[in-house]
């Protein structure tokens, strides 16, 4: 009897003692960066970032990166504090912002004055590498309002050092990518008024 009290207790703590803490999770953001020049002092018409598209294996909280040969890394502790599609879109909001004249930049969720232009991003590719570089494959249309055919369209491809080791470098890297894309975005905006 004592026999059988003595592995029913040995039962009971051995899930105890295998049960340690778990890693602990990480949290990260992306920020708004500086414009590479000031904002162009001719009008611009308005314009609002109304929709970023992302292929399934990007749109996910955790953090992903590229290990080569079509492998990717999906982190569980390391966790965007959001929507990745809808961070991207308010930090290309805050950045563009900061590129174009004043009052050009519709936030996503203000109404639009008429005639404003939708920006649709298109995302095939956003992830590190476990070389330390991030990179951005995708494309960017300018639409007029109630319109379907793109005015202008264009490809991009960007690619930035990590800036630090892990996934808060990454963070940083995808962060310069997104104020370059507005820096492309606003230049092409400004010539195409022009």
């Amino acid at each position: 009897m004592n026999a059988l009290k003595g592995l029913a207790l040995l039962l009971l703590l051995v899930p105890v003692a295998g049960c340690g803490s778990s890693p602990k999770t990480h949290f990260f953001t992306l920020e708004a960066t500086a414009p590479e020049r000031s904002a162009p002092s001719r009008p611009v018409r308005p314009v609002q970032v109304v929709s970023i598209h992302l292929p399934p294996a990007l749109d996910r909280r955790q953090m992903v990166s590229e290990t080569g040969g079509g492998g990717l890394d999906v982190s569980d502790q390391n966790r965007w504090g959001g929507a990745f599609g809808d961070m991207i879109r308010r930090v290309l909001t805050q950045d563009l912002e900061k590129r174009l004249p004043k009052g050009t930049v519709i936030f996503p969720r203000e109404p639009a004055p008429a005639g404003t232009r939708r920006l649709v991003v298109d995302v095939l590719d956003f992830a590190g590498n476990g070389a330390g570089e991030v990179t951005f494959d995708g494309s960017w249309s300018l639409v007029a309002s109630g319109a379907d055919k793109p005015l202008l369209a264009r490809h991009v491809q960007l690619h930035e050092s990590a800036a630090g080791p892990g996934y808060a470098g990454q963070a940083r890297a995808m962060s310069r990518i997104l104020g370059s894309l507005a820096d492309q975005i606003a230049a092409a905006l400004v010539q195409f008024e022009g």
